[in-house]
């Protein structure tokens, strides 16, 4: 009757001696669409050398702010509060893909950022002195203007004019 997610959490209610009917358990989803929705979002961590110095980087050319963390790990949020991405120090809490910081980072990831903003982003980037990649140019494939950059631990982003996927 219920799957994914949905039926776990159907079970939880469940269990706490709550069950729902079906057609009220379809309501109650449907109003609580936005919580359900967040529920499978992905919250990039990145390993980096130095926290407070990549978040400050972060937040100079993103605009972004810190929300929550110490030395070893940071959130870095939206002005919506939604998680920008999250930096974790480098050997820290022995993550098994963030053990060895001489292995070359982001290696087979790209940061592909979708923005109303690139154009400022382009220009913090600038003022921060940062190592720009690609410069502002159309994309073929998407017909959005994006450029590329490089953060301090040496991830690439590409950061495009906001688009929603089509077809």
């Amino acid at each position: 009757m219920f799957s994914g997610h949905n039926f776990k959490f159907y079970n939880r209610i469940e269990k706490k001696g709550n069950a729902f009917s079906a057609s009220r358990y379809a309501a109650w989803e449907a109003k609580n669409k936005k919580k359900l929705q967040k529920m499978i979002k992905i919250d990039p961590i990145i390993a980096v050398k130095d926290v407070e110095a990549s978040s400050q980087w972060y937040q100079s050319v993103f605009g972004c702010k810190r929300k929550h963390g110490g030395d070893e790990f940071a959130v870095l949020v939206s002005e919506k509060d939604e998680v920008f991405i999250c930096l974790h120090k480098w050997g820290a809490h022995e993550h098994p893909t963030m053990i060895n910081p001489s292995i070359t980072p982001g290696n087979g990831l790209l940061l592909y950022f979708k923005t109303d903003n690139m154009e400022k982003i382009r220009k913090n980037a600038d003022k921060t002195g940062t190592s720009i990649e690609e410069e502002i140019h159309l994309n073929p494939n998407s017909t959005k203007k994006e450029f590329s950059l490089r953060d301090p631990d040496g991830y690439f982003w590409t950061i495009t004019e906001y688009h929603e996927y089509e077809g």
